[in-house]
């Protein structure tokens, strides 16, 4: 399997980075992560499809190896799809297929939405569009967003060595050792006494504002790319059924699978995902 190829793409005010497998000259496929993990998300999978692929896995601003934003600014999706956007410009690439997990895939959905001329495939595990709003909690997210914290001064945790890091990260998150050691090897970095996260520890503050379900409903009926989506069995606890059909009906071209596992199938059964991935495209 071929190696990974480090990356980084300056824009004005943000450089994000990014892993590359594949031969340059084959077609691009801009691979988005989930919510605190990174590049490494696709550590398993990418080198599965670089015979076919130009497979870019980038660090969302905040996370791995990309720039933190400044000061006094928050992480929203919508600023997110424009980063992507201004990195797919920077990259020079005019038309690519879209690989998004989780928090990634609500991302790649806004961007096939925003720019559904440039999209050739748009592939997307345990996600479709970003976390909605039904009202009920509107009012509390927003105040608990706003609200006055008191953790800026709150020192990092420091891990002794990378395998305290993986123990921490798979009792967090559930996800087994080895799935997580290239999550959490691309998301350290050398402190004194050991070794940190890298990414920017405002991710864990809550956003003040989501799009109502309407809305990202009407968001999904913009995108026009052959779409597919995989999702695990049983459901993810905050993506259930219902809704996710009632999200899939909105997108005029898409395919619906499922696979026993958890939510980072990719990382869990990444020769089951390569393979969805060859008979979607």
């Amino acid at each position: 399997m071929s190696a990974a190829v480090e990356q980084r793409i300056a824009l004005p005010h943000l450089a994000p980075h990014a892993q590359a497998w594949g031969d340059a000259t084959l077609p691009p496929l801009l691979a988005l992560h989930g919510w605190l993990d990174n590049a490494g998300s696709f550590a398993r999978l990418a080198p599965r499809l670089a015979t076919r692929y130009r497979v870019i896995a980038l660090d969302l601003p905040g996370h791995g190896h990309s720039d933190h934003l400044a000061a006094g600014a928050s992480y929203h999706y919508l600023d997110y799809v424009q980063a992507m956007l201004a990195a797919a410009d920077a990259l020079r690439l005019d038309r690519y297929s879209l690989l998004g997990h989780s928090l990634g895939a609500g991302i790649a959905a806004l961007v096939a939405a925003a720019s559904p001329e440039r999209i050739e495939r748009l592939l997307l595990i345990e996600g479709l569009g970003p976390l909605g709003d039904d009202g009920s909690h509107t009012l509390q997210r927003f105040r608990d967003a706003l609200a006055p914290r008191g953790d800026n001064d709150k020192p990092l945790r420091i891990f002794r060595d990378v395998a305290q890091a993986i123990a921490a990260r798979s009792m967090a998150s559930g996800l087994p050792a080895g799935q997580a050691r290239p999550i959490v090897e691309r998301g350290l970095v050398e402190a004194d006494g050991g070794w940190r996260w890298r990414s920017d520890p405002r991710l864990t503050r809550p956003s003040a504002v989501r799009l109502a379900e309407a809305q990202v409903h009407a968001l999904l009926r913009g995108i026009a790319a052959p779409t597919a989506l995989l999702l695990a069995q049983p459901a993810t606890a905050y993506l259930p059924g219902a809704p996710m059909q009632a999200r899939a009906e909105c997108v005029a071209n898409i395919a619906v699978s499922h696979l026993d596992g958890g939510h980072h199938l990719q990382l869990e059964h990444p020769a089951d995902v390569a393979a969805w991935i060859d008979a979607a495209t």
